[in-house]
């Protein structure tokens, strides 16, 4: 497999210090030197994933405004932390803030961790007012209503290093969706309505660019591929996954092995040569394909494409982007589906799964490579991997569109053992306890009118989605062991009327 999932360190992040030529050279010298030891500080934290660039001290509005233009034509840079080392008058960054186009963090902290009481002079608190100019900065970033994360404390505390880090992510993952080009092969499902969406809409708030291709077009690419190279994939297989029997050469079923390996290879050709880091399918449009692609799906979102089934673009951009916001963790990020419940009082249970596409990067078992009937569709028994996720905490998130804005629903759940084997069951599944409950998940949940279609993350947690949220200026709607229902009612209420409001006239 080939991942699409870029290395964070790839990626940099702008630390800007402000300040003002009233100081004097001097003290702008020293102002310089201890920014650069609080850089230096975050550079040498394996919490950060990207790479944080020291960036000379800003003094005026000029120089503000140029360096912001100047990030947002920087692909590489997904982000600016910015910290007033002394008191920077916040109109000298009216115009830098208006024009910036890229995740900021405001970083509310001091050089020094303790205060040198018996040295402490008037040069001291000259050098050394971020206690004040930080407010004045806040005051400017509020006026302005800029979006932005707020981050206080000593770079040398590990939980201020840690919520830099998970920003730093959901800002990689905003950057992953506005370099994101998805193709739908066919229509989403007939007749559904959660999975309908704005698609212009969704370019303008995450970056997104969604069109559709003509399934004939993938099946083209597909029935265009070698037996050479089926051959290649194929031993890949085996070497890779327990296989069934009747899927090993020579064996009945083999050729059903072989075509699901020559979709993998024309899907594969068909997004690299488009330029494509998440696709849809539908069982309802397959056209010239003999199989509703599933092990192929299964493997492309292993090495980071998002995907949606039934045409679910939405989804397919969760995935792509909690992909990115995971890059380097263990785990993985998968098209998710709640389907049945255990409802065992005191210990209900959700299971979850889908027709055939669930990563296998969330299990850290060999996979198994079957093939069985789909019983929808009308065409021949897919293979598919099939595995039980790890134990271990998650994330569940959807993204429905309230047509006024999208709505993001997080869940933070508990992924379980299986409490009895399922033998019977031909999919990749999860199964999972929600927080804070059963009952106040599923009716918060529906309450919100969130989709069923989910990502599932195991690589990252809900305060990623919470900084992405806020990047995109999107709702977010967090589930977890603080909810209840009274509470949460009135949150969707009120969110009702923020984010009207916010849209203007």
């Amino acid at each position: 497999m080939t991942s699409i999932v870029p290395d964070l360190k790839r990626y940099e992040v702008w630390f800007v210090t402000g300040s003002q030529n009233l100081y004097g050279e001097e003290t702008l010298r020293q102002v310089a030197e201890q920014s650069q030891e609080v850089v230096r500080g975050l550079q040498h934290t394996t919490d950060i994933p990207v790479t944080v660039v020291w960036k000379p001290v800003l003094k005026d509005a000029d120089s503000i405004r140029r360096l912001a233009l100047e990030v947002n034509a920087a692909d590489n840079v997904i982000g600016v932390i910015a910290w007033m080392h002394t008191f920077s008058p916040a109109k000298m960054w009216i115009g830098g803030l208006d024009a910036l186009r890229k995740p900021l963090l405001h970083l509310h902290t001091q050089a020094n961790v303790d205060l040198p009481w018996g040295e402490i002079d008037f040069d001291f608190m000259n050098l050394n007012q971020a206690a004040h100019g930080d407010r004045e900065f806040g005051y400017i970033q509020a006026r302005l209503g800029v979006a932005r994360t707020t981050v206080v404390g000593h770079v040398s505390n590990p939980a201020v290093t840690a919520r830099i880090g998970t920003w730093s992510r959901a800002a990689a993952g905003w950057a992953a969706t506005h370099a994101l080009k998805l193709a739908r092969f066919g229509d989403n499902m007939r007749y559904v309505a959660v999975t309908e969406g704005d698609k212009t809409e969704a370019e303008l708030r995450f970056g997104v660019q969604v069109n559709t291709w003509g399934v004939n077009e993938l099946a083209d690419a597909v029935h265009a591929t070698t037996d050479a190279d089926i051959d290649e994939l194929v031993g890949v297989y085996l070497d890779s996954y327990d296989v069934a029997p009747e899927l090993l050469p020579g064996a009945d079923r083999h050729e059903s092995l072989r075509y699901g390996a020559r979709i993998e290879l024309g899907l594969r050709s068909f997004l690299t040569a488009g330029d494509f880091s998440a696709f849809t399918t539908s069982f309802e449009d397959l056209g010239a394909l003999r199989q509703l692609p599933g092990l192929a799906v299964q493997r492309l979102m292993a090495d980071g494409y998002g995907f949606g089934a039934e045409g679910d673009w939405k989804t397919a951009i969760l995935v792509r982007a909690a992909a990115v916001m995971g890059a380097g963790l263990p785990g993985g990020a998968s098209l998710m589906e709640d389907y049945t419940y255990h409802l065992e009082p005191g210990n209900e249970l959700i299971l979850g799964a889908h027709m055939l596409e669930v990563n296998p990067a969330l299990s850290s078992e060999r996979a198994r490579l079957e093939v069985h009937p789909l019983g929808i569709g009308g065409k021949e028994d897919p293979v598919r991997l099939v595995f039980t996720a790890d134990a271990g905490p998650a994330v569940v998130v959807a993204m429905s569109d309230m047509r006024d804005r999208f709505r993001l629903v997080a869940n933070v759940v508990e992924n379980v053992a299986l409490p009895e084997p399922m033998p019977k069951l031909p999919v990749g599944h999860a199964v999972w306890k929600p927080a804070p409950d059963f009952a106040t998940s599923a009716a918060a949940w529906l309450t919100a009118g969130a989709a069923h279609h989910t990502v599932m993350s195991t690589q990252i947690g809900v305060d990623v989605f919470r900084d992405f949220a806020e990047i995109a200026r999107t709702e977010l709607l967090v589930i977890d062991e603080t909810t209840t229902l009274r509470e949460f009612a009135k949150e969707v209420r009120w969110n009702a009327a923020y984010y009207r409001l916010a849209q203007g006239l």
